[in-house]
């Protein structure tokens, strides 16, 4: 099936590695221009180079209030265009109430919900019939992960944030969708086994819940990404998608 993604332009933040990453893939992969940021300027340019001609990047972080200017800038004046955005950041840090301080609530608010907000905000002023903003949330919007309360308490807030912008840009033709990921293979998720005494058997434990008995592949979660940003999905608005082999038995 073709998405209809040719030459479309699409910014995907925090994209140097895991889901962003594998989105960006899929995107130019079917044909589109992907703008990617990340706060590491070597990564961005080595992720850029991996992804040839098509692609372009931003040194920024999420939670500069000036990224969302840079990063759309970039897009039209490097390829002429704006059609989207997907907001992926890296998850805040683990831990249970006693364990996170003030200062890494305040920081993850920044990174993770304002700098997310603010993307979205802008991205919303810029584009027109047709365009679509995206958030990397979590399977935490409908159920608490153990040990990663500040994820818990940020993430949801996001989901609602998502909905009511869905509902107040759809009279413009404007959709805004959310993917809600488990166990996908990241580094990051290979990251919270290791703080288990033993991460064989926690990982072992965690697929036994998942029906389709494994952790997902990155670049199963990039073609579901790319799909919803397409103009190929282009009656889904306001939806939260769970990309997690069926962990996820509700409606």
């Amino acid at each position: 099936m073709d998405l209809g993604l040719k030459d479309r332009v699409y910014v995907v933040t925090g994209a140097t590695r895991g889901l962003g990453n594998a989105t960006a893939r899929e995107l130019v992969a079917d044909g589109a221009k992907v703008v990617l940021t990340g706060r590491d300027e070597q990564r961005v340019a080595e992720a850029v180079a991996e992804l040839g001609p098509n692609a372009a990047g931003v040194a920024v972080d999420n939670a500069e209030p000036d990224a969302p200017e840079r990063v759309i800038s970039a897009a039209r004046e490097l390829f002429g265009r704006f059609d989207g955005i997907l907001v992926s950041v890296g998850g805040p840090p683990a831990g249970f109430v006693a364990d996170n301080t003030d200062e890494q609530w305040q920081s993850a608010f920044e990174a993770v919900f304002l700098g997310a907000v603010r993307l979205a905000r802008a991205a919303a002023a810029e584009l027109a019939d047709g365009g679509v903003i995206g958030f990397v949330l979590s399977a935490s919007v409908y159920e608490p992960i153990p040990g990663l309360t500040i994820s818990n308490a940020l993430r949801p807030g996001l989901a609602g944030f998502a909905k009511s912008l869905a509902d107040e840009l759809g009279p413009r033709g404007i959709r805004v969708v959310g993917l809600l990921p488990s166990r996908i293979d990241t580094d990051r998720v290979r990251e919270l086994d290791g703080l288990s005494a033993d991460p064989g058997a926690t990982r072992l434990e965690n697929e036994s819940r998942i029906p389709l008995r494994r952790y997902g592949k990155p670049e199963e979660f990039g073609r579901v990404g790319a799909f919803l940003l397409s103009p190929a999905a282009s009656y889904l608005t306001g939806i939260m998608v769970p990309v997690d082999g069926g962990m996820r038995h509700g409606f």
